[in-house]
């Protein structure tokens, strides 16, 4: 069921975003006014996108759903064809990068279709660190955290709870945590590997976990993934393809979830959560345009941008409300910067953006 859900979440979304492309003017107000997204779309591909990490304004890697990776330095001027030549049919939902010459790459897919590759010299070589062996594991996300040390990578459940595997020496070994410390999951309830972030980091040692189908649950741990608590969202579930997709934390805190229903694209109505302890409690978000599958905070702000494939919408509240930025369809989005902040996005047939019209500091 996993496997399908998987399968025509792709489908669907990249069928429903081909014809919404560069259209990007909206009726903006108040800090959103003037903000736009720039296209620096990948050469001669038309690969879904779901994999985007940015290190900063001119850094950023991206990754495809048949076995595609690149990376650029110059602010998505050019891009450089780097994936592991060996694996072109596997799935990169996911990428964490270091730097230019950094960076890991999760593949979905179950039994081992599900692994990690690691380059330390800006993919011209590349590791496999980890390979599932597990019969009934489908790996959809993995993050860092902030000392470059300790990482985590989660799976949909096995023997009935969330599988999560960690690293503490860069992602060079992974180790299966003790699934005694995490909470049952419900039958039907599993993860949603749509932008990379339904499993994020923040603080030192915090991390979440998003959930969707039969429940739309956010998953919490203080100590590196080794023990988690769990906490109902105002997002609603449903077992075809609904929940919470992607979360984002500003602090260990403040943190924002989105979702909704990739089947229902256009619906967008309680569809964001917020939470300002740490995702103990959650309360309704604004509403937004449609079913959002990645959501990022603007660097030391209370604006945050989240995209899906019928646009984008930007809060400048925390979440509270939303305004409609565009309808330029994207499956990611990540911010970055402290002086100045760039966001990127990344979306269907090679499309990858940034948003124009930022504060500069």
């Amino acid at each position: 069921m996993r496997t399908f859900l998987g399968a025509a979440a792709a489908a669907v979304l990249t069928l429903s975003t081909a014809a919404t492309m560069p259209a990007d003017a909206g009726t903006l107000s108040g800090h959103a006014a003037g903000l736009s997204w720039k296209r620096v779309d990948l050469p001669h591909s038309h690969q879904s996108l779901r994999g985007l990490d940015a290190v900063d304004a001119k850094v950023a890697w991206v990754s495809g759903d048949d076995g595609g990776v690149w990376r650029t330095v110059d602010g998505g001027a050019t891009w450089k064809d780097v994936r592991p030549d060996a694996e072109k049919a596997l799935a990169f939902r996911d990428v964490e990068a270091d730097s230019a010459l950094d960076a890991q790459v999760l593949a979905i897919g179950p039994r081992g279709q599900s692994r990690i590759y690691q380059t330390d010299d800006g993919g011209r070589t590349w590791a496999l660190r980890f390979k599932n062996t597990e019969a009934t594991a489908f790996y959809d996300c993995l993050a860092m955290f902030p000392d470059g040390l300790h990482g985590l990578a989660m799976s949909d459940p096995v023997d009935g709870k969330f599988r999560v595997i960690a690293t503490q020496d860069g992602g060079h070994t992974w180790k299966k945590v003790d699934p005694s410390g995490m909470p049952k999951a419900k039958d039907g309830e599993f993860g949603f590997a749509a932008s990379g972030t339904c499993l994020v980091t923040a603080g030192v040692k915090d991390a979440w976990i998003a959930s969707g189908g039969t429940a739309a649950r956010v998953f919490h741990s203080t100590d590196y993934g080794q023990t988690w608590s769990v906490a109902k969202t105002s997002i609603p579930p449903n077992a075809d393809g609904g929940g919470v997709f992607s979360l984002a934390f500003t602090t260990s805190k403040v943190g924002i979830a989105v979702g909704g229903n990739f089947l229902e694209e256009d619906n967008g109505r309680k569809m964001t959560a917020r939470t300002g302890d740490g995702g103990a409690t959650w309360v309704r978000g604004g509403n937004v345009g449609g079913y959002r599958s990645g959501v990022d905070w603007v660097p030391f702000s209370s604006t945050a941008v989240a995209v899906g494939p019928n646009g984008t919408d930007v809060t400048t509240d925390g979440g509270k409300t939303w305004t409609a930025i565009g309808k330029t369809g994207f499956h990611s989005v990540q911010c970055v910067g402290t002086i100045s902040t760039t966001c990127w996005a990344s979306g269907p047939d090679g499309m990858v953006g940034r948003l124009r019209g930022l504060p500069k500091g």
